[in-house]
């Protein structure tokens, strides 16, 4: 039961499952080395081994940009033990929006559409709607297309949860994979 071990190994990354994204023809947001060189602020220094919202900050200026990657890495590596970061431009007044996925061993991946999770609380989820409101017809199929192929691209087996973060300017990118049903 659950996913392969590969799977579950990858998905616990934000770095492989970036890259797994981008594989599978899925958005991602936009990211950079040296934020203050190629980025514009704001940016987001986050952990590639996290999750629950650890090892994240929100960086609005490059004079705040170095104490913000060296706070992040001090505490993605008490919780991780991993400091390894990832720099990616921030998406100001997103949605969090996921998408329900279930596949089976033959290669059947069905999404179960999404919901609507932007009710945060440091950053972890205080409100979930089903479906999410005021989702555009067209947007709502693609994001749930770009999920079946992502957890495609990977040969995920199970039920899982794939995460979106929703612009204002209607883009959607991918965030992360979770392994299950939230």
């Amino acid at each position: 039961v659950g996913p392969s071990a590969d799977v579950m190994e990858q998905m616990g990354r934000k770095d492989a499952a970036r890259e797994i994204a981008v594989a599978a023809g899925v958005p991602v947001v936009p990211r950079g080395e040296d934020a203050r060189q190629q980025m514009e602020f704001p940016i987001l220094v986050k952990a590639a081994a996290g999750g629950g919202g650890k090892g994240m900050r929100i960086v609005r200026s490059a004079e705040d940009y170095d104490e913000a990657v060296a706070s992040a890495k001090r505490e993605a590596a008490s919780a991780f033990g991993d400091d390894t970061m990832l720099i990616e431009k921030y998406v100001e007044h997103g949605r969090h929006i996921e998408v329900q996925v279930i596949a089976d061993h033959h290669g059947t991946v069905r999404h179960l559409f999404e919901r609507d999770c932007s009710v945060q609380r440091r950053h972890q989820k205080v409100v979930e709607i089903a479906p999410a409101p005021n989702l555009d017809p067209e947007l709502r199929e693609r994001m749930c297309a770009h999920a079946v192929a992502f957890a495609r691209e990977i040969g995920y087996v199970n039920a899982g949860t794939v995460v979106f973060l929703l612009a204002p300017d209607g883009r959607c990118v991918f965030i992360e994979m979770n392994p299950r049903i939230q």
